[in-house]
């Protein structure tokens, strides 16, 4: 092998490029990078380097010029402390990732961080990093095409591609990867293939340690096709297991490829010390002298250049094939076009349906506010077409219903997703097909359950991807069901995430609007925060406000108020309850505010129509109030719940809590310095 890859080397041959050169000169450039940087995981790319390459030069449909051509294949490295892996792909591949990146591995405005990132670097299909994510975004990315390809496919074919997973044995480990597998099993995802790196190592040891799963036979429980290469070097059973995996689309499918981590770094290869450690300039040099490498950091043979030049201009011609198939397509079906935009998110529709919504005109004076957002989402859904999704198993809870039909095996036409009780591989899923285009994503569940799918949540704000989240029962006011299901710190929770919207919608007006936003909302996630109870409708004023401020006035004071009782979602009718109370009783003048989304306070605070310095503010929401007292005066109370909850009905379990309208009097009376009058609140 050593005097192949040196004849090679020298002579710089242009034709029949051996494989086996192409995949040390990854194998070098990853270990390099690692080394300058004195930092990163030379082990995966060591060991993943010829599977990589053979996938990529003969089986991945794919244009260096064009990294967000519609119809590409996606490739996710899941398993994402390998990066440069892939960093080392799309540079011999001819991506816009010069050589001088892969030297600024990890350094401060490189194109290469640590784990690659979705939208920095040409090429990444998502960020990956967190383990199991990658994975469980390509089931999402793999479910987007076909259910695009069950829509748009009708004169011609224009939406035709695969989705191809590399992950690892942290990525198979983490529960996300069981919900998310079970899923594509059962939807018969048969255009996703993972790609196991099986190289029996964790960061502490032998994965044996802690883990005998069969991991093949797992995977064929879940409906899986299964597929076994012995040794990660065996070009034609690589090919073949390739070969294989495109060859039916009934199933998706899962290749053990028997690695060794490390590979070709004598000291360490086969084990752990290779995973997350610099190979050291001895190690590197024993390495060069092992594949008679030439002594030069990131050296690139002009045949391995040249060999990926070819296999980009091959990618390009069929890009422009694509193109001319699209722009056929387009013209004979335009409405499809502009109803699934293949090559870009889908604008947010035209919104006037929700307006007789949003002026409160609702047939029952009271509502839950999860109710008023079904029969939103059901208007916006019906002049949306790109609008999909569904729930972790709580449709009718939720109420997210919307027509169209069912996703099912070998059915991708329908527009609702049964993602079974799975919120982590749900939220992760949603984030895959809002990376992949052409649909807008939706998902719902409890929201004491959005800890479940907090990691992917995350991610979604970190991509900047416009996934809408549907929280219900989101108080106390779930009642019987007790504290375990009482949200109490998760609306915080949510807060501090940058990036992600938080709406907590007091009635139904403000649910149509709290759809308005999210529609609108491009430029990241959205949570729609809702009342389990019944809530009164307050009216339509003030939703100017509330879209420019995230807050309005519900009810005014005559002149200067005494006090202002500001709160969110369910607790707005508390205040406007104590309002009245304080009204009739003390004489007290009280303003009340609805705060929509707090995190644009500060501006709103700013304008002298809501903050007065004068003028002490009760603050009221049924969950902590850390947030709430860092933005409170030294004249202000906050009302909030710095405990669990209870089981019973829901309204004895909020006032047993504090949480009623003669409470929120009594502190108001109490930040004014005056005291209740006998049979006072």
């Amino acid at each position: 092998m050593s005097r192949v890859l040196g004849a090679a080397i020298e002579n710089d041959i242009e034709d029949d490029v051996p494989d086996e050169l192409a995949a040390t000169t990854l194998r070098f450039l990853a270990a390099d990078a690692v080394d300058a940087a004195n930092s990163g995981h030379p082990g995966l790319p060591l060991g993943m380097a010829m599977p990589a390459w053979v996938l990529w030069s003969r089986h991945l449909r794919h244009d260096p010029s064009r990294p967000d051509w519609p119809d590409r294949d996606r490739f996710v490295l899941s398993a994402g402390h390998g990066s440069m892996l892939l960093y080392g792909l799309l540079h011999l591949f001819g991506y816009d990732l010069p050589l001088n990146e892969l030297r600024r591995f990890r350094q401060l405005g490189s194109r290469t961080p640590g784990h690659p990132e979705v939208g920095h670097t040409p090429g990444v299909e998502t960020t990956t990093g967190p383990l199991g994510q990658g994975l469980a975004n390509a089931v999402g990315m793999a479910l987007a095409e076909r259910m695009l390809a069950a829509r748009c496919n009708t004169t011609h074919e224009v939406v035709d591609h695969r989705t191809w997973v590399l992950a690892g044995d942290g990525d198979l480990m983490e529960g996300i990867s069981h919900e998310a597998a079970s899923l594509a099993g059962r939807l018969g995802l048969g255009r996703l293939t993972v790609i196991f790196d099986d190289n029996d190592v964790t960061i502490d040891g032998p994965a044996g340690r802690s883990c005998a799963d069969d991991a093949a036979a797992r995977f064929a429980a879940y409906g899986w096709r299964t597929i076994r290469v012995d040794d990660s070097r065996d070009v034609a059973a690589l090919d073949g297991a390739f070969a294989e995996a495109t060859a039916t689309d009934d199933r998706p499918t899962f290749i053990t490829i028997k690695t060794i981590i490390g590979y070709g770094a004598a000291e360490v290869e086969g084990t752990s010390a290779a995973h997350g450690t610099p190979l050291g300039t001895d190690a590197l040099a024993a390495m060069r002298r092992r594949f008679d490498w030439p002594d030069e950091s990131f050296h690139v043979p002009t045949s391995v250049r040249l060999a990926g030049a070819a296999r980009a201009g091959e990618g390009r011609q069929e890009r422009l094939a694509w193109e001319h198939r699209h722009a056929a397509w387009t013209r004979q079906n335009p409405g499809l076009a502009v109803a699934f935009p293949l090559d870009r998110t889908p604008p947010p529709p035209d919104l006037a349906v929700l307006a007789p919504l949003a002026d409160g005109q609702e047939e029952a004076f009271r509502v839950a506010t999860r109710k008023a957002s079904g029969a939103a989402l059901r208007a916006l859904a019906a002049e949306y077409p790109a609008l999909v999704g569904g729930s972790a198993d709580l449709a009718a809870s939720t109420n997210t219903a919307i027509a169209g039909g069912d996703i099912a095996p070998g059915d991708y036409a329908g527009r609702t997703v049964h993602f079974g009780i799975r919120e982590h591989a749900m939220a992760a899923a949603l984030n895959g097909i809002a990376l992949h285009g052409g649909l807008r994503p939706f998902g719902s569940t409890f929201l004491v359950f959005a800890d479940y799918l907090r990691p992917a949540l995350r991610l979604s704000a970190l991509m900047r991807q416009p996934v809408i989240y549907v929280f219900t029962h989101d108080s106390v006011h779930v009642g019987e069901d007790g504290p375990t299901h009482q949200p109490i710190e998760q609306l915080e929770s949510l807060r501090i995430i940058p990036g992600l919207t938080v709406l907590r919608p007091a009635d139904a007006t403000e649910s149509a609007l709290a759809w308005e936003l999210a529609a609108a909302n491009l430029d990241g996630p959205t949570a729609l925060v809702l009342s389990r109870q019944d809530l009164p409708i307050l009216g339509g004023t003030g939703i100017d406000d509330l879209r420019q401020l995230g807050v309005r006035t519900v009810r005014t004071a005559p002149g200067t108020p005494d006090i202002v009782l500001a709160a969110s979602g369910s607790e707005v009718d508390l205040a406007m309850v104590a309002a009245g109370l304080l009204a009739t009783r003390s004489g007290v003048k009280a303003e009340v505010l609805s705060v929509l989304c707090r995190e644009r306070l500060d501006s709103a605070l700013r304008d002298g129509r809501f903050r007065r310095p004068e003028v002490p503010v009760v603050w009221i929401e049924a969950g902590v109030t850390t947030g709430w007292r860092a933005i409170a005066g030294p004249r202000d109370v906050v009302i909030g719940l710095d405990r669990f909850g209870a089981c019973g009905p829901g309204p004895e379990v909020a006032v047993h809590l504090g949480l009623s309208g003669s409470a929120v009097a009594t502190a108001a009376l109490d930040a004014l310095g005056r005291t209740s009058p006998t049979g006072g609140p």
